[in-house]
């Protein structure tokens, strides 16, 4: 079986615990080196696993990983006595620290013809300008006037269009094509993303439907993430901005003139119509649908194939199609059982 990322020269047990503030249980051998990660029921003894939820307590008692970051309440727990037991408040988030340390890698799209430079088949045009360190992958095209930082990666494939402005050490992933945008540091889009492309405006009228221009532009700023196939439609009146650090899963549509605010989750199938805008912090699980024009406020959650209509409070948790208040939502939930249960009729009244 290939493996796909580079495996690093590991970490000891002592390194990791200074790299986590996780606690040695008594005894711990801090020389083990750990290489790799796993469950808690596939680890073996070159891994380190973590365990944080009482439904796997028996995977613990039979697990042979080299080292298992657990929760202090799990401390008594029957671990083997082999097992190097390290005790945190958090233990997946120290787990995922220890993920990072070991594949660096895995954290942004690579080359994928291991190109250092601009390879000799991509196409690059005499008026780009590239920093130092820039690194372009055979078959990629940067257009005139165009502008990339040090440190950054144009995979196969990948389109760069004219003007674009891409900030220092991003990662623009195989075939995702960047047109009429300016792009800050640190930004990942993944394969097959389109950014910069026509939004979706017609006037309609009794001889069909009359084209709108798309002139403004999409602007994303520092560290954020756009996942694979995701479409951000360039602005009609104003510019589509996705605020820094904002995380967007794939196959996610952002419409013209959308406002994302800082920090944002967005996952899969979420679709955000026209001109609507989004506080910093809010959460939207998958499938949920933003109508045009609507403000979401800062710090709420969508439920996930949420329909949201109206303009949803700062804070607030939503779900439901249309969407509503999570307790209006089980309210409405709760009495529709009892409706078909007792056939319309109150509890305890005879049939």
């Amino acid at each position: 079986m290939p493996d796909f990322f580079p495996k690093s020269s590991g970490l000891t047990v002592g390194e990791i615990a200074a790299l986590t503030g996780a606690g040695p249980r008594s005894g711990v051998p801090l020389d083990r080196r750990i290489f790799d990660i796993a469950p808690l029921d596939m680890a073996a003894a070159a891994d380190i696993t973590f365990l944080d939820n009482a439904k796997y307590l028996d995977d613990l008692t039979t697990t042979r990983a080299g080292a298992c970051l657990l929760a202090p309440r799990f401390h008594a727990a029957a671990a083997p006595p082999t097992l190097a037991v390290l005790v945190t408040s958090e233990p997946y988030r120290a787990f995922v620290a220890v993920a990072r340390a070991l594949f660096p890698a895995a954290l942004r799209p690579s080359s994928l013809f291991g190109t250092s430079g601009r390879a000799p088949d991509a196409q690059v045009h005499p008026t780009a300008r590239l920093e130092a360190g820039v690194n372009v992958d055979p078959l990629a095209v940067v257009g005139p006037g165009a502008k990339i930082g040090a440190g950054t990666l144009i995979a196969a494939g990948a389109v760069i269009g004219p003007q674009v402005c891409i900030g220092r050490d991003c990662a623009i992933g195989p075939g995702a094509t960047v047109l009429h945008a300016l792009i800050g540091d640190r930004v990942i889009i993944h394969a097959g993303a389109r950014i910069g492309q026509d939004g979706f405006g017609y006037l309609p009228g009794p001889q069909g439907h009359q084209k709108i221009p798309q002139s403004r532009r999409v602007i994303v700023q520092d560290d954020v993430e756009i996942g694979a196939n995701a479409t951000i439609d360039r602005g009609s009146t104003r510019d589509t901005v996705i605020g820094e650090g904002t995380k967007i899963d794939n196959l996610v549509q952002i419409a013209h003139n959308v406002m994302i605010g800082r920090h944002c989750m967005i996952a899969g199938q979420v679709g955000i119509s026209g001109s609507a805008k989004v506080g910093d912090f809010a959460m939207m699980g998958g499938k949920v649908g933003i109508a045009d024009h609507v403000n979401v406020g800062a710090g709420a959650m969508l439920g996930a194939q949420a329909g949201v209509m109206s303009d949803v409070p700062a804070g607030a948790r939503w779900v439901g199609s249309p969407a509503q208040p999570v307790r209006d939502f089980m309210k409405g939930v709760a009495a529709l059982r009892r409706l078909v249960r007792y056939g319309g009729k109150s509890e305890g009244e005879g049939t």
